[in-house]
């Protein structure tokens, strides 16, 4: 049996993933910083389904050595996988120069780096590979001011698995990429919600519907998937309207905002 792969396993959208695939009775590979989360996680799942896999495997995805080293583990246990689930990522905001180094480097390398590095190597443990779901943004269909690395992430990671997934249609593999608005998954995000009113609690999706509807997205082999109605409504408008007013409505809404969760 494969088995499916799931990064940022303990945060909110990783979880949802993860309970919905073990409800399917998916055998799981999780993966996340946290040790001790990732423990509580599997016996949680394991409790409500015991008949399946649950392998967890703590890793700093910035870190090269660190993903080798998991990948090494892959290979002493001879797991293969038929589904990646991308989720892990750093949604730090703030401007650009207000970053240091250190914070620059982290969010590249767990936004893109880590996450197509990971894709390429388990790609190749396929038994073989079904299904790769990438959690990108609606943040990134359009250059966002105080909010561009990030932006800029996610619109990467939108523009390569879209094409991935015609590189891979010959092999059968269906790939999708998510653009959730906003998920309230930590206090920090509930609140930015709650403060964008109206818009913010129209955008907004739980971690549970953006999971199970991107399972269902990426059965249909779907290029993009926008949860909830008011999002497609929000995607379809930012690619009409000029980037230059686009850009400063955002840097208005942003320029006072600033997030720095990692």
């Amino acid at each position: 049996m494969a088995y499916t792969f799931i990064s940022g396993a303990t945060g909110g959208i990783g979880k949802a993933f993860t309970v919905a695939c073990a409800q399917n009775r998916c055998d799981l590979f999780l993966t996340g910083r946290s040790e001790e989360k990732l423990k509580v996680l599997r016996e949680e799942i394991l409790q409500k389904q015991p008949s399946i896999r649950v392998e967890i495997f703590p890793c700093q995805l910035t870190e090269v050595e660190e993903r080798q080293k998991m990948l090494s583990y892959i290979d002493e246990k001879e797991i293969k996988f038929d589904r990646i689930v991308n989720v892990a990522g750093a949604d730090i905001q703030k401007a650009f120069t207000d970053y240091t180094q250190e914070k620059v480097v982290f969010q590249i390398r767990v936004n893109v780096e880590a996450t197509i590095s990971l894709t390429h190597a388990l790609l190749q443990r396929g038994a073989p590979m079904k299904e790769i779901v990438t959690i990108s943004s609606m943040s990134g269909v359009t250059p966002m001011p105080y909010f561009a690395l990030y932006s800029a992430t996610k619109a990467a990671l939108t523009s390569f698995f879209t094409s991935l997934r015609l590189e891979l249609k010959k092999d059968g593999v269906k790939v999708t990429a998510v653009l959730p608005g906003g998920v309230p998954t930590r206090p920090d995000i509930v609140e930015d919600i709650k403060n964008q009113g109206l818009w913010g609690k129209l955008s907004s999706k739980t971690p549970q519907y953006v999971a199970e509807k991107s399972l269902k997205a990426v059965k249909k082999n779907k290029a993009i998937f926008v949860p909830g109605f008011f999002n497609k409504f929000l995607y379809f408008i930012m690619k009409l309207v000029p980037k230059c007013v686009s850009m400063r409505f955002i840097a208005n809404r942003w320029k006072k905002q600033t997030k720095d969760a990692f």
